[in-house]
């Protein structure tokens, strides 16, 4: 699932996505309101879950910002930041358009209960399984399927599968990979990410998968390929 993250603290912005990545979400961050709505208004398709965003913003304000997304039909559920902590300051936040309402300093548990909480509202079922047109991973079994012909992949080959399906076709950059698999700590060599992806490649085409179904974005990182529409 994919959560942005609009604050201009980056200190914050950082334990923030560390947070998040640690419970298996996907993060994007932008720094002020009129990034926050070009990427969310030019760049539809990156279908994001969750906004996380800070009420104090340079450029555009986090409430301007909520009002806005709410007026051109926005319903991903927002979650506001803030040291105000009047309460004129909470109604306005959400007669503003957010769903939740949090005071800095925050407890990060706190914090990801609320996310949790968020996401459900917004989606009661959260399927276990993902899928990418006859590409099927049941993360809940460990099971990969390519039509219905199984794929026996090793745990890090599983975790690679599902970092890309979770992409949605977007890219998995190295960054991402290493947050999802790895630890930065101990974050491998670009050549060691290319070999499970060369891995990964050969058992999918063994089953029947196209060649360029996992497609290098050279310098940036790998992706699924487009589904034929």
């Amino acid at each position: 699932m994919w959560i942005l993250v609009v604050e201009d603290d980056y200190y914050l912005t950082e334990s923030l996505t560390e947070a998040l990545t640690m419970e298996r979400y996907e993060v994007e961050c932008v720094k002020d309101g009129e990034a926050a709505w070009r990427q969310l208004k030019e760049l539809p398709g990156r279908n994001y879950d969750l906004i996380i965003m800070d009420i104090t913003l340079p450029k555009l304000d986090g409430i301007r910002l909520c009002q806005k997304l709410r007026d051109h039909g926005c319903t991903l559920p927002i979650l506001m930041l803030t040291a105000r902590d009047t309460i004129s300051d909470k109604i306005t936040g959400l007669d503003a358009g957010a769903d939740s309402y949090m005071v800095k300093p925050f407890n990060l548990q706190e914090l990801m209960a609320q996310v949790r909480a968020l996401l459900r509202r917004s989606k009661p079922v959260i399927s276990n399984t993902l899928t990418w047109g006859d590409l099927y991973l049941d993360f809940s079994t460990y099971k990969v399927l390519y039509g219905r012909k199984p794929i026996h992949l090793t745990p890090k080959e599983f975790a690679l599968m599902e970092a890309l399906l979770r992409c949605n076709g977007r890219i998995a950059t190295r960054s991402i990979l290493i947050d999802q698999i790895w630890a930065w700590e101990n974050a491998p060599e670009e050549e060691t990410i290319r070999t499970y992806i060369r891995n990964l490649r050969a058992k999918l085409i063994n089953v029947g998968a196209p060649k360029d179904l996992i497609e290098t974005i050279h310098g940036v990182g790998y992706r699924l390929k487009c589904l034929d529409t």
